[in-house]
């Protein structure tokens, strides 16, 4: 192992419960010992992979967060005491690892619960309101601090908690901590004063508007948050470990505003003074230790950092807190194991907390102290498999049902937390498969049918390997998708895979009736009605280096065209969004973290942005658009770029023995690329 990785494997205690090591496994929902939005029970799914982390060297676990009331069917958790009984079965096998168990209790999201436009219907149609209430109970499930407006939705408003609803949620905590005791879990965390979460809105101003004991002073508005430690220590004695999930600050505007990385702004929510001060009195009232981070939900990028986040983003702040207590204090949010291995060394931090990249590589860690990080698939921070809940202007949480209730899959990781149906079977009758395509899509093919023990051979017709990967890959904040590109290289050298570059596939009849995976990927939509048209530059062509002007118009503000312009801007180009809808990455499967970023950093520095608005003509000094109300107007530009979309382009339909995968079949993202490739591998 890297010397200077050392003080990431050293012990340590938070209280009296010694850890191996400092990696901590943070909360991830979908990874829930009890299930996640369904009926309480033990989950083998997150029980598979808390065991996995545990088996591969993280010292602290820290399964999904479980509500200590159910938003399914409005369970209450200590209710179920068989559970409890299959979870203490079952903690000897994990204790096996020398790994430490400390389940995460929360109090439920409030005006952060995440709604859909199927409970916009159940929450504003009164009849179905009151039929829906058994299995989901809106007016409580969002119920908050004060009277609020949701995070998603305007039609689904919280109302203000009863005092005697605040009582019955401390009573829960306590009793569920107690059953978590009793079955050898080594400890709990409460979650939490973090996120804009239910127990957060408490302590926030700008949304507790509350004039009794839970509102207005300091120690009112942290009190829901000490009577529930001081229950928990009541109940299961001093020395029963109780971490706190902490935002350090807010990082917050208003409702549904975030403060960028460098923004001049006034806090709306817990400011570093504030922070010092409440990071004391939550530890003299009985946590023993601080699972920190940034953020809210109408700041979520901050504990939910995308790819356009800083590294370590969080790391400074936490750092800063860790002198106003004596409890050891954990720092999460793209964090890089170096930077916190040093940050350890010098005693500014006591653990470093580490989630998506587990659900990428389970064996990450392993690697890592192996020597092996070439080997280590990365997380690329895209949000499209673990936590893609999507929001722009019009909608609640567009999301499918089956992402809302399987948080925790991964879009680089076709595997993760969907075993039942992607896992690696033994081929029958080996065949050699003919690949045509070498991207993400027609790779990821090869490297499974290469472990079920087919002979692949990738035809591309290029001279190098990546396909449309390269040039997503390209921009200069994405190195995380140049160290995945690197990775599935390395996986074609290391599983011996015949590859043909420079190789156009062109008949399939070459093959003689041999099985073929098309993953010819797809081809720029071109506005050919537009005059002028040639004069714009794709895409791709400009990722691939095509030079541009000073000043660029991006015809196209999905998620592309919306990178593209912060690419340029970042470079001090000077662009232009043309987008035909009425919001920026108005599109499915695009995380609100990376959205928000995106929309409000344009915003910040005065990126013109024109919506609704269509592309007449492109002329040799700027373009002609056209707006909703049929009126034109033009502007100066340099260059243009055109982000308007792709479409399929296979090599030959499916078939008998042919299978089409990636964005020939249908354009999608990585997520989808990697997953069709996964189960068309599968199939022969």
């Amino acid at each position: 192992m890297e010397e200077r990785l050392q003080p990431l494997f050293t012990p340590w205690k938070i209280g009296s419960c010694e850890i191996k090591n400092r990696i901590v496994l943070t909360s991830m929902g979908g990874t829930d010992l009890f299930g996640w939005m369904e009926k309480n029970h033990f989950d083998q799914a997150g029980a598979r992979f808390i065991l996995e982390a545990a088996q591969n060297n993280a010292g602290l676990v820290l399964p999904g967060c479980q509500p200590v009331y159910n938003p399914m069917f409005g369970q209450w958790l200590h209710k179920n005491e068989k559970m409890f009984r299959d979870l203490a079965a079952w903690m000897p096998e994990f204790h096996k690892t020398g790994a430490k168990l400390f389940v995460q209790l929360t109090a439920g999201f409030g005006r952060s619960f995440t709604i859909s436009g199927l409970m916009e219907t159940l929450y504003t149609n009164p009849v179905l309101r009151v039929v829906s209430k058994p299995f989901m109970d809106l007016d409580k499930i969002t119920a908050s601090a004060s009277e609020a407006p949701n995070r998603w939705s305007d039609k689904v408003p919280s109302r203000a908690m009863t005092v005697e609803e605040i009582h019955q949620f401390v009573e829960a905590f306590a009793k569920s901590a107690k059953l978590l005791q009793q079955a050898g879990v080594d400890g709990v965390e409460i979650h939490a004063v973090h996120e804009g979460y239910l127990l957060d809105q408490f302590t926030l101003g700008y949304v507790n508007h509350r004039t009794d004991e839970y509102g207005g002073s300091f120690e009112n508005r942290y009190r829901f948050a000490v009577e529930i430690v001081q229950a928990i220590k009541k109940e299961c004695g001093p020395d029963f470990p109780v971490s706190l999930r902490y935002s350090v600050v807010s990082k917050t505007k208003g409702m549904r505003a975030g403060a960028l990385p460098g923004e001049e702004y006034t806090e709306a929510g817990r400011d570093m003074a504030e922070s010092e001060r409440a990071a004391k009195y939550l530890q003299d009232a009985g946590y023993d230790m601080l699972n920190c981070d940034n953020g809210t939900y109408d700041a979520w990028y901050w504990a939910h950092p995308p790819i356009y986040m800083p590294e370590n983003c969080n790391l400074a702040d936490v750092e800063h807190i860790k002198q106003f207590v004596q409890i050891p204090v954990v720092c999460a949010g793209r964090l890089d194991p170096r930077a916190a291995a040093d940050s350890i060394a010098a005693g500014r931090l006591d653990g470093a907390g580490f989630a998506r990249p587990f659900l990428a590589d389970p064996q990450w860690v392993t690697k890592l102290m192996e020597g092996r990080e070439e080997d280590i698939r990365p997380c690329i921070l895209c949000h499209n498999g673990c936590f893609n809940m999507c929001h722009y202007k019009g909608v609640a949480n567009d999301q499918d049902l089956a992402d809302s209730l399987h948080l925790a899959r991964c879009a680089v990781n076709a595997e993760m937390m969907q075993w039942d149906k992607h896992h690696i079977e033994a081929a029958r009758a080996p065949k050699t498969v003919h690949i045509v395509g070498g991207g993400i899509g027609g790779m990821e093919a090869a490297r499974v049918l290469r472990l079920r023990g087919h002979t692949p051979v990738i035809h591309e017709k290029s001279g190098v390997l990546g396909g449309t990967f390269i040039p997503a890959s390209a921009e200069s904040y994405k190195g995380k998708l140049r160290q995945l590109l690197a990775w599935y290289r390395r996986q074609m050298e290391q599983l011996g895979i015949e590859v043909h570059l420079n190789d156009e596939v062109r008949d399939l009849a070459a093959f003689g009736g041999a099985p073929v995976i098309i993953a010819t990927g797809a081809v720029p939509r071109v506005l050919s009605k537009v005059p002028g048209h040639e004069r714009m530059i794709e895409a791709c062509d400009y990722l691939n280096g095509a030079p541009v002007g000073q000043n660029v118009a991006v015809i196209g503000g999905g998620l592309t065209g919306c990178e593209i312009a912060y690419e340029l801007a970042l470079q001090g180009k000077k662009p232009i969004i043309v987008e035909m809808k009425d919001d920026l990455v108005a599109q499915k499967g695009v995380c609100l973290a990376n959205s928000s970023y995106l929309r409000e950093w344009f915003a910040l520095h005065e990126v013109p942005v024109y919506l609704e608005t269509t592309l007449k003509q492109v002329n040799g000094d700027g373009i002609v658009c056209t707006r909703k109300d049929g009126s034109e107007f033009a502007l100066a530009c340099d260059s243009v770029i055109s982000s308007a979309g792709y479409v399929p382009a296979p090599l030959a339909p499916k078939g008998k023995n042919v299978f089409l995968v990636g964005d020939c079949q249908q354009v999608g993202n990585l997520r989808s690329v990697i997953w069709r490739a996964y189960e068309a591998a599968m199939k022969i």
